[in-house]
């Protein structure tokens, strides 16, 4: 009996691969967050420092409209506000979002309702075309060409937020659009079928039917989009001019988080001043980000409610 008893109990090689493979799965998830929060931990460090060792305060940073660490202004205190690089990253971002989300949901629709088959043909290797492109060629294209062309039409240096919307739209544009087409494809086939049978025409499905059942998708969608665009450094720095002003207008100069990023990490020294400010706008970016995420996850909990 102890010998069957044994067999009975001892694990099959089956057994061993599984367990083996939920240990490599547990570690691989481990380590993915050990990763991030060691992320979160090194950057909010170094944010922090610049209002714990440097003693900035912190509603002088956020809503400071003057932007250089390396003077001191007449109060005593260094020019740090954050306020010029923030508005322009929100003022981009909702502009691009707001230009692309039409067009997006457009393509979605002729793709997915009006004509799949040109639609697979034509539109989709043209999406695919546009998210393989690198932001630097996005970059390159606005300087040459839309930079130049707001120029000729508005006067002024053409760089602005004006530019900057249009280069991002650009690049968003694929990412919403695909994730409106995923959106308008979960739409239950019935749906449709339904609404046809009691008479409503083939718009009025469209509109009335798909587009409101996929809304929790499309939310989704322009949500990411515009999380992309709020992180975007290399394509915008090269056509909004990169200047630390409130923006006054869509034609002048601005700035954005990620463009003094990316222009003054490099040519600071660890631990300064004017070192630390520019990690505190990375933390201002993770933590968009992490909102971006918890506004998706949000969205996608209500859709899955319905």
């Amino acid at each position: 009996m102890e010998d069957v008893k044994k067999v009975l109990m001892k694990k099959s090689k089956r057994s061993k691969m599984e367990q083996f493979g939920k240990a490599i799965s547990f570690l691989c998830i481990a380590l993915i967050v050990v990763v991030v929060l060691s992320i979160f931990y090194f950057v909010a460090s170094k944010g922090l420092a610049t209002f714990f060792v440097n003693k900035v305060n912190v509603l002088d940073f956020l809503f400071g409209s003057k932007w250089n660490p390396s003077v001191v202004g007449s109060d005593g205190k260094a020019l740090v506000g954050a306020l010029p690089m923030i508005l322009g990253s929100f003022i981009v971002t909702l502009l691009s979002a707001i230009l692309a989300t039409p067009f997006a949901i457009g393509a979605a629709v002729f793709m997915v309702e009006i004509s799949p088959k040109q639609g697979q043909k034509i539109l989709q290797p043209v999406i695919e075309l546009l998210v393989g492109i690198p932001s630097v060629v996005y970059g390159f294209i606005g300087l040459s060409v839309i930079v130049p062309a707001i120029r000729s039409v508005f006067g002024g240096t053409g760089f602005g937020i004006l530019a900057g919307t249009f280069v991002l739209f650009v690049m968003i544009l694929p990412t919403v659009t695909t994730m409106t087409v995923d959106a308008l494809n979960s739409v239950p086939r019935y749906y449709r079928e339904a609404s046809l049978a009691l008479g409503a025409t083939r718009w009025q499905t469209t509109y009335k039917v798909v587009l409101r059942a996929a809304v929790p998708g499309i939310l989704t969608a322009v949500v990411f989009g515009m999380a992309r665009a709020f992180g975007e450094a290399l394509a915008i720095q090269m056509v909004i001019g990169n200047a630390a002003l409130i923006p006054t207008s869509l034609t002048t100069p601005a700035s954005t988080l990620t463009s003094i990023l990316t222009m003054g990490i490099g040519n600071t020294i660890m631990g300064t001043l004017e070192n630390n400010v520019l990690w505190s706008l990375a933390l201002i970016l993770l933590l968009m980000s992490l909102l971006f995420n918890i506004i998706i996850r949000l969205i996608g909990r209500k859709g899955a409610l319905k």
